[in-house]
């Protein structure tokens, strides 16, 4: 209406200028966009780390268990009731230390016994050696047969065989003696007691036994590795090197004790196609225990001052191995490596990188040769690149 003035006239205008001056019509926004021009690109953000120089050691990991090196179950020599324990549960005792007693009286009285037979038969060879020699003078007066002196030495040396009988009955009594009184046959820790004062025990029970003990100083570990891996190891023992072996818990995380390789089992599991090795531990500080599992992981080499990268940089295609290079100017570059031993999340490697330089180990599935990226260091707060 002309009358009207301060109203817009809503003829169409040439739109003109940036995106941001538009007005807020749709159809204003939808020409604008569609006008041809260059976007730019976001960088990607990914995760990367520098390539380190350092020693890798090279280690065989198997399962295994410990084990004490002598274990001795403790049990009874004679019969009868045990009248003391003079152990406690758990503890540490010494070889000769007094286990429990078994009463003894049973013993004494065999041995008293004993004792008196030997006395009767010394009188009775004291008597036949009187009349040995008494026959003998007579012998020479021609008053007694030569057979009754010769009958006479017989009786004789038979009174010295029965003598020595009884001294072995004697013997044997006080060895019945002793066995009343149970020691330590070595220096360990006892276990739960499994026998208590009043209860009757039998040698010949195989069942009936008083205590276990171990020796928890030194400790085996017992575990497997792969015959492939075995000409490897047998090299470096051949040599005369000690390899060094460390015991992992469960998880492989927490290391228990360090030790040296011991030997090898002779033979190789068919069933498994492993073979056992066992190696020994001071355990010092009591932290493995028998039977307990662990992680054994034998250090076979060490490569020196080599090429380190994380595991998940290390990409693989049909053309072989590769990792995403991080560029100065932020750009990656696909690249060729040759990889060579691993140990843990850690990778040698022997050709196409060199310390210093910057890799990406996640986020790797988004790159391609030349895509920008914005990289985050590991163990660093800034980032490399477009921000």
């Amino acid at each position: 209406m002309p009358g009207w003035r301060g109203v817009p006239s809503l003829a169409p205008v040439a739109v003109s200028g940036p995106l941001s001056r538009l007005g807020q019509d749709p159809s204003q926004r939808r020409a604008a966009a569609a006008m041809p021009g260059p976007r730019a690109v976001p960088p990607v953000p990914v995760v990367a780390t520098a390539v380190r120089a350092d020693h890798l050691r090279i280690s065989l990991t198997g399962l295994g268990s410990a084990a004490a090196f002598h274990t001795v179950t403790v049990r009874p020599r004679v019969d009868g009731h045990v009248r003391k324990v003079a152990f406690q549960e758990g503890q540490i005792v010494r070889q000769g230390d007094l286990l429990a007693e078994i009463d003894p009286r049973p013993f004494q009285v065999q041995l008293a016994q004993a004792e008196g037979q030997l006395a009767k038969d010394i009188a009775q060879l004291q008597n036949a050696k009187v009349d040995l020699a008494r026959y003998t003078v007579l012998l020479a007066q021609d008053a007694v047969a030569p057979q009754q002196r010769d009958t006479q030495r017989a009786l004789v040396h038979q009174y010295e065989g029965v003598i020595k009988s009884d001294q072995a009955q004697i013997d044997n009594a006080k060895l019945q003696l002793t066995y009343s009184r149970i020691t330590a046959p070595m220096t360990g820790r006892i276990g739960l007691r499994l026998v208590d004062p009043g209860n009757v025990v039998r040698a010949n029970d195989p069942n009936n036994s008083l205590a276990v003990i171990t020796q928890g100083q030194p400790m085996a570990v017992v575990f497997n590795i792969p015959e492939d891996a075995l000409p490897q190891v047998l090299n470096k023992v051949r040599a005369g090197k000690h390899l060094t072996v460390e015991a992992y818990d469960r998880t492989l995380q927490n290391k228990l004790a360090t030790g040296t390789l011991l030997t090898i089992d002779n033979q190789i599991d068919p069933n498994t196609g492993t073979v056992k090795c066992k190696a020994v531990f001071p355990n010092e500080d009591e932290a493995l225990f028998p039977n307990q599992f662990v992680n054994a992981r034998l250090l076979v080499d060490t490569e020196k001052d080599t090429s380190i990268v994380p595991s998940a940089a290390v990409q693989r295609s049909p053309q072989g191995t590769f990792v995403y290079v991080v560029k100065d100017d932020s750009a990656v570059e696909m690249r060729h490596v040759v990889v060579g031993p691993s140990e843990g999340e850690a990778v040698a490697i022997e050709q196409g990188l060199t310390p210093g330089e910057v890799v990406v180990i996640e986020g790797v599935d988004k790159l391609q040769r030349g895509t920008i990226v914005a990289a985050r260091m590991t163990g660093a707060s800034n980032a490399k690149g477009n921000q």
